[in-house]
């Protein structure tokens, strides 16, 4: 047990965990954010954020996170690289558990995003990091996809834009969507439309995924049709969605259906205490701003939450 007690620990460094760091930290608050990957979380993985504001020529996802840490450590943040397997409640308090160690808080700030989700079909996981990622910026500029005809999975923001990013080394970018039009973005539509590169496969479902020692075709069905067909590609790239990372929360705090922590507009949850923020609260924008606002509400009424407590 760690013997020193926080005011505040926050769970996850993304965007709306560095906002509340920061936040709690200028407040004076004894605060420690832990964070199990990459400081700056799912943010890290976008090459070039442009609708940050106060970055007019846009900043890159990586950079952005270490300024924002920068910030909040400048102030006094705590911050330790572990996960978080649990959380007990004794009585007013709270104890955070991780494999290196336990912390106790009066308070805590739930900001741990998502992870990635999966399309759950054969030869997914065998031939992941083998031609199959979920990342085209930190995987589509690899050797083995230049020149390469390539596949994007879904129809977010999130892979239009990486299938523009795609489009700048493959021979070929298929997006492949289950809906007949795409819920990204109009402007990133526009530029998808425009890219000669760019083709797309409308009402759409991959059913496996097959190679040798790297994949080298998909299965597909078209769902309107029930037609199978095969397309030949190096690589796919899924970008359906996210997962938010609340399974060790379950039977602590109140989720809904799709694992989402259930969260009022002061980002409180049902136990006293215990706020989110960001991708992983319920409703959330799901955009690096609006988890930075989340992020600072929430810290907002933890100090008030800490003062009452007093």
């Amino acid at each position: 047990m760690n013997d020193r007690p926080y005011d505040v620990v926050i769970i996850g460094g993304g965007p709306a965990g560095l906002t509340a760091g920061l936040y709690t930290s200028r407040a004076r608050l004894n605060s420690l954010l832990i964070e199990k990957g990459l400081i700056g979380g799912q943010i890290t993985n976008a090459e070039l954020v442009e609708n940050f504001p106060g970055f007019p020529e846009g900043i890159s996802g990586f950079e952005l996170g270490e300024l924002m840490h920068q910030q909040a450590s400048r102030y006094g943040l705590e911050t330790i690289m572990s996960e978080v397997t649990g959380i007990d409640l004794k009585g007013k308090q709270k104890i955070v558990k991780t494999p290196d160690g336990n912390f106790t808080t009066r308070a805590i700030i739930i900001a741990g995003g998502s992870s990635y989700q999966k399309l759950g079909v054969p030869g997914e996981e065998e031939f992941t990091g083998r031609g199959v990622s979920y990342c085209a910026t930190c995987d589509g500029a690899l050797p083995v996809f230049r020149d390469q005809p390539l596949a994007v999975v879904g129809g977010g923001d999130t892979a239009i834009t990486e299938a523009l990013h795609l489009a700048r080394f493959a021979s070929k970018v298929t997006v492949i969507h289950r809906r007949d039009q795409l819920r990204a973005a109009r402007i990133l539509q526009e530029k998808a439309f425009s890219e000669p590169v760019i083709d797309f496969l409308w009402d759409t479902i991959v059913r496996k995924i097959e190679g040798e020692a790297s994949v080298r075709r998909i299965g597909l069905n078209q769902v309107k049709t029930g037609q199978d067909s095969t397309l030949e590609v190096a690589g796919v790239f899924i970008s359906i969605g996210f997962k938010p990372d609340t399974d060790y929360l379950k039977g602590t705090v109140p989720l809904d259906t799709t694992g989402h922590i259930i969260a009022n507009d002061k980002m409180e949850t049902e136990i006293t205490g215990i706020l989110a923020a960001g991708d992983i609260r319920k409703n959330s924008a799901r955009q690096a701003i609006a988890a930075a606002g989340d992020g600072a509400t929430a810290a907002i009424y933890a100090e008030k939450y800490l003062t009452d407590f007093q």
